[in-house]
């Protein structure tokens, strides 16, 4: 095998994946390895390429179709799905600040029951105020209802 080449086998472990994710992401239209004179998968340069790609933005919370939509530039509705993606990424950021927020002042807080103290109440007024809408569950703020409102956008 040529330096240049991968197996599916030195593919996967170089980043610390199943040889059957590699064949999934195939099945799912996300990398086309090239064959050897056995049939066998050969990953050159530009599907490890890829893999980084699709290893990095599934940890940033991309589905598999947003990952196809990103890496395919003349997909219908990719600035919608990616504006999508940047959008949820923020809200993300911000809840993440107010966990934060939270976790610091229940660490510092001298109530032994943080739930009795008038502060850390307030983190969790938005929830507990009968009287607003409840926050979306995570079915519906999912990655995929992004994808589904990117291409209703679009249509």
């Amino acid at each position: 095998m040529k330096s240049s080449e991968w197996s599916i086998g030195a593919a996967a472990s170089r980043f610390g994946l199943e040889t059957h994710v590699l064949r999934h992401w195939e099945d799912e239209g996300l990398l086309e390895p090239g064959r050897d004179g056995a049939g066998r998968r050969r990953y050159v340069e530009r599907d490890i390429v890829r893999i980084a790609a699709i290893v990095r933005n599934k940890a940033a919370g991309m589905t598999l179709e947003q990952i196809r939509i990103l890496l395919d530039s003349e997909a219908e509705g990719r600035r919608e799905v990616l504006q999508a993606h940047l959008d949820d990424i923020a809200e993300r950021v911000r809840s993440m600040e107010l966990w934060r927020e939270m976790t610091e002042h229940a660490l510092a807080c001298r109530a032994h029951d943080v739930t009795n103290c008038p502060r850390y109440k307030g983190f969790l007024a938005d929830l507990l105020d009968e009287s607003r809408p409840r926050p979306p569950l995570p079915a519906e703020a999912s990655w995929e209802g992004a994808v589904r409102r990117a291409r209703a956008a679009v249509d």
